[in-house]
């Protein structure tokens, strides 16, 4: 009898699997640029919006093994950032200080924060909540940018 009830409850137990199967949830959407983003954004965006910090993108060497880059601008249109005034900046870790910033991209561990010194709810680019065209991130409030490490 014991085995019996054993028995039905597997069945039963079975039967409610199949009527109720269990779905995986979706993994968090991770993005990052490439350099190669980063050529083509050069090459399509007017250099004269673009103010340049830290060591110079030579694109016949590799990037430096310590090197982050992040492309940060102050204007979003029609989804795309990078269609007013923008930063690049190449180098080590660093907290950039980054007022108006509103969108970013980056090859590297970089948080955004609403704070001066990258001390006030800052948040992570690759778990970024809205993005936008390009593995860009939507950075409203944005004030200063952790720079943490270079891509591994």
């Amino acid at each position: 009898m014991r085995y019996l009830l054993k028995l039905t409850a597997l069945a039963l137990s079975v039967v409610a699997t199949m009527l109720h199967p269990a779905t995986a949830s979706p993994a968090p959407v991770t993005k990052h640029m490439t350099l190669d983003d980063v050529y083509h954004w050069l090459d399509t965006t007017d250099q004269a919006n673009i103010t340049f910090i830290g060591k110079h993108l030579d694109r016949n060497a590799p990037l430096a093994p310590d090197n982050v880059i992040v492309i940060y601008c102050s204007e979003v249109i029609d989804n795309t950032c990078g269609s007013g005034p923008c930063t690049m900046y190449n180098g080590p870790p660093v907290c950039l200080y980054a007022p108006d910033t509103n969108c970013l991209g980056a090859i590297g561990d970089v948080y955004f924060c609403s704070g001066n010194n990258c001390d006030v709810a800052c948040n992570d680019y690759q778990a970024c909540g809205d993005w936008l065209n390009g593995a860009y991130c939507y950075t409203p409030g944005t004030n200063s940018i952790f720079v943490m490490a270079s891509p591994t």
